[in-house]
């Protein structure tokens, strides 16, 4: 099983784009999506320097912009790419990069809506000085305990002996003199407290502009970070992402449904290294590879082929299907179980696992062709549960 995952802010480094813009096409398809954003990412990904790129309407895009254009490299025809890859994932704004690899979204719409998100996000850190500060080591239960007593959020739960604090400048530094036995904490250089209601009016922002967007069901399962679960529709991969903007990044979940997909193999798009080393420590005995530079490109490619494996997504149109959106055992619903035709958001059921119980819903609704588990199965992230035909509207 191979997924694919995509760096967030910070991941970013001086000049880390010049090897890339020495192919011409990698260049021209770079230079349109910066067009697209508005936004000189060449410059910004070969000269400017690590406080220029820190910033939040920079650093965004151009990763984004990186992520997408790389996923091209590497897989010169992406429909091919689908029968390899078993799951997308992105870290805080590398969720842009997976949606649009995942064709949830254009390549030109998280450009767009990566330059606003980039943008809202700088416009609130300026409101009031906040800021991040990673605690690594410590005992959990411990560190989670200290962020509640000085009122901080755990902005990105990375994984055993990776949290986030944030929070503002004040309740930082209250952290810094009250820190949890056994644990270092590492001041970020980022602009504000992100994935915190601190961002509430840039999710306002992003979220008008997104009601605009069309969305397409993604061609293979896609991780969020809100809680780990795989989505399969269009339109909610995207209401997830704006939302994120101001709620915690739950990495320490997707890395667990990684694991009860059967990953085996994780490549991180470049600029990469930051999520390959968590995975390291989280997931042991998963391969990993850290795509940074164009040389890498066989290599990268050969690691696809040893670990990816055909989706079963791919062997029916994914716009009438119903997946399971996480690991466990499936009820169906009374209801559904003797309908024929099932309207749009009707419950066909829920999956329910050690951690809680999940609604499933058929987001499109239609006329039901196939049960493809029966009341009582186990099921995986992302497995299908029901095959749809859609119907059109009366």
């Amino acid at each position: 099983m191979l997924v694919i995952v995509a760096p967030g802010q910070g991941a970013q480094t001086p000049g880390f784009l010049r090897p890339w813009l020495e192919d011409p096409t990698f260049a021209s398809r770079f230079e349109w999506l910066a067009t697209v954003a508005g936004v000189d990412l060449v410059t910004h990904g070969t000269e400017s320097d690590a406080e220029t790129i820190r910033d939040t309407r920079v650093a965004q895009p151009l990763l984004v912009a990186t992520g997408l254009v790389a996923a091209l490299e590497l897989f010169p025809h992406p429909a091919d790419a689908f029968a390899r890859i078993g799951a997308v994932a992105g870290h805080s704004v590398g969720e842009l990069t997976a949606a649009a690899g995942a064709r949830a979204i254009t390549a030109e719409q998280a450009m767009v809506l990566v330059r606003e998100r980039g943008n809202a996000m700088a416009d609130a850190s300026a409101v009031t000085p906040t800021g991040m500060t990673a605690i690594l080591g410590g005992e959990r239960d411990e560190v989670l305990a200290a962020l509640a007593r000085h009122g901080l959020t755990a902005a990105n739960d990375n994984g055993p002996g990776q949290v986030v604090a944030a929070g503002t400048l004040e309740q930082l530094a209250a952290l810094a003199d009250d820190a949890p036995v056994k644990a270092r904490l590492m001041p970020l250089s980022v602009a504000g407290a992100f994935h915190t209601e601190h961002m509430r009016p840039a999710v306002d922002h992003v979220e008008r502009l997104a009601r605009s967007v069309s969305t397409h069901d993604p061609r293979t399962r896609v991780i969020s970070n809100r809680d780990g679960q795989v989505v399969h529709d269009g339109r909610e991969v995207l209401r997830r992402i704006v939302g994120q903007v101001a709620s915690p990044v739950r990495w320490d979940l997707c890395l667990e449904t990684m694991a009860d997909l059967g990953v085996t193999g994780i490549l991180e798009m470049p600029p990469a290294g930051t999520l390959t080393g968590i995975a390291k420590r989280a997931l042991k005995g998963v391969a990993t590879f850290a795509l940074k530079t164009p040389d890498q490109l066989d290599a990268a490619r050969a690691f696809c082929e040893e670990h990816g494996e055909s989706s079963e997504m791919e062997t029916s149109p994914t716009w009438r299907m119903v997946v399971s959106p996480v690991k466990g055992t499936f009820h169906i619903a009374g209801e559904a179980a003797g309908s024929d035709v099932l309207p749009a958001g009707a419950p066909i059921g829920d999956v329910a696992s050690l951690r809680d119980r999940v609604a499933v819903t058929a987001a499109h609704g239609g006329q039901v062709v196939e049960w493809l588990v029966e009341d009582g199965d186990l099921v995986s992230p992302g497995q299908p549960l029901l095959r749809l035909h859609p119907e059109g509207a009366a």
